[in-house]
């Protein structure tokens, strides 16, 4: 299954290692170090103003969508398509 995560970008939920909060992100020194040793694979989807980190294997993602959002998207089904035999 594929997630959202911000602009144009989709990306495998089976590659998302974490999800969290902006305020987490600010508040953290160990994530603070990890964002500028691996500066590289930072991928800005927000302007400046993101609300959530996701965290993959290639890459981390600075989105606009909130957490909570993400996970809705997470969560839901594939298809809410109900198919008749």
């Amino acid at each position: 299954m594929y997630i959202h995560v911000g602009e144009d970008i989709m990306i495998r939920s089976s590659e998302i290692i974490a999800i969290l909060e902006k305020e987490t992100v600010h508040s953290s020194d160990e994530i603070q170090h990890y964002l500028t040793e691996h500066q590289d694979a930072v991928v800005h989807l927000a302007n400046g103003n993101f609300k959530s980190m996701i965290i993959t294997k290639p890459h981390v993602y600075l989105s606009p969508i909130a957490p909570g959002t993400l996970k809705k998207r997470l969560l839901k089904p594939e298809s809410d398509v109900e198919i008749d035999d």
